[in-house]
């Protein structure tokens, strides 16, 4: 099948490239230049294992090209994807003015009757916002507006683990419309993930808003997972208990499940932030508070600084002088994705207090010198207090003490003996709870996990 993805981003990206394994011939579009040309020049401007490989493959197969010509990528595909960025506005609701900017773009140009899908994450509401703006371009060019029928695809992809989550999904989830229009929509998406469903179905179809609606819910629910666990191991600090043996004992429910019990230092990335903040703002337009939710994103924030009250509590407030080792700056281990990352928090605070930073992160480093250049352009002098370094060991070199804040393999099992040798204090914050604290303590190692009994 002819195929358009609209937007060259993350979701873009990983869709058009899994679409294109599959046989479709698939025309990425986006409006940034410089993301085009780093694409088509053999480049990928984000971090996603397996992900390079599957465009090389797929590009030299003359199944996947890019470009930023408009015209040319609305003709080609009978099924255009949308998956521009939805940003949080000020009042914390989705910013579609890219979504709909696309939308006008492919009711500007179409000629023939066409599928618009809904990739992006958005609100309720958005695929009729869609389908007003293409019928509105389309009137204007006297065509009939039932040439297009808007369908919502909502993308469940972990960062990571995008590749192999589009290519073998838990679910497929497509909202159409109860329209003829939308029945052939229907078969035509239908028709489009038969390859995804030949060892079972897994694709669930349903009314456009409820489509919408399962998207923000699931991140939502995975995120109240994340800050009720965060809150327990805090709890479990004052009460003298160990978080790791309270998540094994409630995990082992098959109501509740392993999944996303795990504390640290509060959720980031691009997803759940920015989602749980929206489908608080919806609700809160149609006349209800979703008190979990707020309090949800409440307790992320205030997450995001328990390593800086626990470095606090054996350092005191006063930090000047003091030099600090930083393993792990992405939001989350196979990513360089530092949106909302709590290692920003935890720097800015760590700089504040007069302490200086050396940090490492396998991947995110050259984003994360991006972000907090951005962070500190108020505070040169600040700035200059973060470096970085590209060996884990070398951060370690006359550092008062560790702090890990994402969970990268190759954290796990370090030389410990090594690891000793170089810090002036033999001193752990452990984000991410990677070492259990008996056998810190048989190493000599002052550890502070996340609800471990410190």
């Amino acid at each position: 099948m002819k195929v358009t993805i609209i937007g060259s981003g993350y979701v873009g990206l990983v869709t058009g490239a899994c679409l294109a394994e599959q046989g479709n011939n698939v025309f990425c579009v986006d409006v940034d230049p410089k993301k085009i040309e780093i694409l088509n020049s053999g480049g990928v401007p984000i971090y996603e294992p397996g992900l390079k490989e599957m465009i090389e493959r797929n590009r030299a197969a003359g199944r996947l090209q890019f470009s930023t010509d408009i015209a040319a990528s609305v003709a080609h595909g009978e099924i255009q994807f949308i998956a521009v960025g939805t940003p949080p506005d000020e009042d914390g609701s989705a910013d579609l003015q890219y979504v709909v900017a696309a939308a006008r773009n492919i009711g500007r140009h179409m000629t023939n009757a066409k599928v618009i899908v809904d990739k992006s994450t958005v609100p309720v509401g958005t695929a009729d916002k869609v389908s007003a703006a293409i019928t509105e371009e389309l009137e204007k060019r006297g065509l009939s507006p039932e040439l297009c029928s808007v369908v919502s695809n909502p993308e469940f992809l972990k960062e990571g683990a995008a590749v192999e989550d589009f290519m073998r999904p838990d679910r497929i989830v497509i909202g159409t419309q109860s329209t003829p229009a939308g029945q052939k929509a229907k078969e035509q998406m239908r028709k489009l993930y038969a390859p995804f469903n030949r060892h079972h179905e897994r694709t669930y179809y349903m009314d456009v808003k409820s489509a919408e609606l399962t998207k923000y819910a699931a991140n939502a629910m995975l995120a109240t997972r994340i800050s009720f666990m965060n809150e327990l191991a805090n709890l479990a600090d004052l009460v003298g208990a160990d978080i790791e043996a309270v998540r094994q004992g409630i995990g082992s429910d098959s109501r509740i499940g392993f999944g996303f019990l795990y504390p640290g230092t509060g959720y980031g990335g691009s997803c759940f932030p920015k989602d749980v903040s929206a489908l608080s703002k919806t609700a809160k337009e149609h006349g209800r508070d979703l008190k979990i939710l707020d309090a949800v994103e409440a307790v992320n924030e205030l997450q995001k600084y328990i390593l800086v009250e626990k470095i606090e509590k054996r350092f005191g407030k006063d930090l000047k002088g003091m030099k600090f080792a930083l393993w792990g700056l992405a939001f989350k281990p196979n990513t360089d994705d530092m949106r909302e990352a709590p290692s920003r928090v935890i720097i800015a605070e760590l700089v504040k207090r007069g302490a200086q930073v050396v940090a490492y992160d396998p991947v995110a480093m050259p984003e994360a010198k991006h972000c907090l250049d951005l962070d500190f352009k108020d505070s040169p002098e600040g700035r200059k207090q973060v470096s970085m370094t590209d060996d884990p060991m070398t951060a370690l070199d006359d550092a008062d003490a560790l702090i890990i804040v994402t969970e990268w393999k190759a954290f796990r099992s370090p030389d410990f003996e090594q690891v000793m040798q170089k810090l002036k204090r033999a001193i752990i914050f452990d984000g991410r709870n990677l070492y259990e604290p008996a056998s810190m303590q048989e190493l000599g190692i002052e550890y502070h996990g996340i609800g471990r009994h410190n």
